[in-house]
């Protein structure tokens, strides 16, 4: 048992991008910026900054561009963005971005209702930016969503999944975040995914990204670890959500991913008690408690 749990794991922080972009309340800059600032204080070395796409379907994200002007970047510390098309990547490029994020879905059903085409037709839109961003010298991390299930079409088979994230990783994806979009996976569907996945793509090469929708997240993590999955993608104060999967919750919290690492003796490089400070930021600036449990545990412990 725990046999294959890697020595040290790398967290990819969500929460600025995938967590805020599903957040109601609007969050200003400057608030954005602070927020990357202590998390590059507690030893995030992967922050998710932010994502070129149409401010009339994502008004949070509207300030990319401002944002990634602003910030001085810590030195060790990557900042990828999400983009969508050539549009979204030129942007990217024009503000010296050095990382992106691109993002194909394993259902059907999912990907016309999240960017009105098929599985195919999107990952299609890809092929021209994946060709830019590799004369360009600019890294590529690709997202699969719906892994574990998706809202309207239910179970999803391991081979979708599989399908999707290969084309990915041969389009040049240097690593393919496998996500539990809606947060219905359990932990032995998560082992049985990634077993099918890792037929043809290396474990090194992947990482995961569960939701907390029905408080699985940490399972289903766990269940990954022992796969052999060395990245986790997660999202400070446990932010956001889905805008097109009704019910989803947020993504699993960092602090809740921390403090379970750490208690392994796995090595993040995270200080816990920092990523709690912000944790507890944003979510003030959000008028609510952090939705990590260690964080809450933490809160009640202080006072």
């Amino acid at each position: 048992m725990f046999e294959n749990l890697p020595a040290k794991v790398k967290i990819v922080e969500v929460g600025v991008r995938d967590g805020l972009q599903n957040e109601k309340q609007p969050i200003d800059l400057a608030t954005k910026l602070q927020l990357i600032h202590m998390l590059e204080d507690a030893g995030l070395a992967v922050i998710e900054s932010g994502a070129f796409v149409s401010p009339k379907w994502v008004p949070q994200m509207a300030d990319t561009g401002e944002l990634l002007r602003m910030l001085t970047p810590k030195p060790g510390v990557s900042y990828p963005v999400l983009v969508p098309n050539m549009k979204g990547f030129e942007a990217a490029l024009e503000y010296g971005v050095k990382e992106i994020a691109i993002f194909g879905a394993a259902s059907e059903s999912f990907s016309q209702k999240n960017i009105n085409c098929s599985i195919a037709e999107s990952l299609e839109r890809f092929q021209p930016v994946c060709a830019a961003a590799a004369d360009a010298g600019i890294k590529i991390r690709g997202y699969v969503s719906c892994v574990l299930g998706c809202p309207y079409e239910g179970e999803i088979s391991p081979d979708a999944v599989r399908s999707v994230a290969v084309k990915l990783y041969e389009m040049g994806c240097y690593e393919i975040s496998l996500g539990d979009t809606i947060g219905t996976g359990t932990p032995v569907k998560t082992a049985k995914m990634l077993e099918a996945v890792m037929q043809e793509i290396p474990r090194e090469k992947l990482a995961a990204h569960f939701h907390d929708t029905y408080g699985q997240a940490l399972a289903n993590l766990l269940a990954a670890l022992e796969s052999g999955v060395g990245v986790i993608d997660s999202a400070v104060a446990g932010l956001g959500g889905c805008p097109y999967a009704s019910g989803a919750s947020g993504n699993v919290a960092s602090e809740d991913v921390v403090y379970m690492l750490d208690g392994m003796g796995i090595e993040t490089g995270i200080d816990l008690g920092k990523l709690h400070k912000a944790g507890e930021f944003i979510s003030k600036a959000l008028g609510r408690s952090p939705a990590s449990k260690t964080a809450q545990a933490l809160t009640a412990k202080a006072s």
